[in-house]
């Protein structure tokens, strides 16, 4: 058995503020990549500049108008979707061997976190099969996309708090084309700073985390 510190089933969280997308999937892809069995967990959370991303089985016709919004493509699951000011990414590095959670054990965690914390604001949401994300009725409000590499997951999800929505109209959301977005604001007042730490609680209940700043 490795000789593995105890604070190391810990995870360290840390808020990155606003960034660009290809710096942080570079370092994600490095961190993932140096890790070890004794490496500590960790949650990233960002706001990014506006970007769109192709997962890697994004199909070119999802991306209707782009413009100038600049199109990166990413090694996560899944299609093309929207990140920018306004929405939470949430970036788990987590080592799911450690955890003792498969890959569809960690989405159903994540996407049931979320919609305990839609919940806490009074908005009911659901989720879809074979789709991955959490749903207000016919409205995307939270997006998904993992990788996993030799057990450790990176990437994670991304919640729609109070944003310019307009990009979104520019792709088929996730190639889904039976949607629209939304976002918290929506239906209520919503608080980045409160909202970053509901969720981050969220997460660590569903999870079974002990989170660290």
């Amino acid at each position: 058995m490795p000789n593995v510190d105890p604070k190391q089933f810990t995870v360290q969280v840390r808020d990155l503020g606003a960034s660009e997308y290809s710096t942080i999937l570079e370092a994600m892809q490095g961190f993932t990549r140096d890790r070890d069995e004794n490496s500590q967990d960790e949650i990233w959370l960002t706001e990014h500049q506006p970007v769109f991303t192709q997962g890697q089985a994004g199909k070119v016709e999802h991306l209707l108008a782009p413009g100038s919004i600049p199109v990166i493509q990413s090694d996560r699951g899944g299609q093309v979707t929207y990140h920018g000011p306004g929405q939470i990414t949430a970036y788990l590095l987590l080592d799911l061997r450690r955890h003792k959670l498969g890959v569809r054990d960690l989405v159903c965690c994540i996407e049931h976190s979320i919609q305990h914390l839609l919940k806490t604001y009074g908005i009911v949401s659901q989720l879809r099969d074979r789709a991955p994300g959490v749903y207000v009725n016919a409205q995307k409000i939270a997006q998904l996309g993992l990788r996993v590499r030799r057990g450790c997951s990176y990437h994670g999800l991304s919640l729609n708090v109070d944003m310019d929505l307009e990009p979104f109209s520019r792709i088929n959301p996730c190639g889904l084309t039976d949607i629209t977005t939304t976002h918290m604001a929506a239906f209520c007042a919503v608080d980045m700073k409160l909202v970053k730490q509901q969720l981050l609680s969220s997460l660590s209940e569903e999870l079974g985390l002990e989170l660290q700043s």
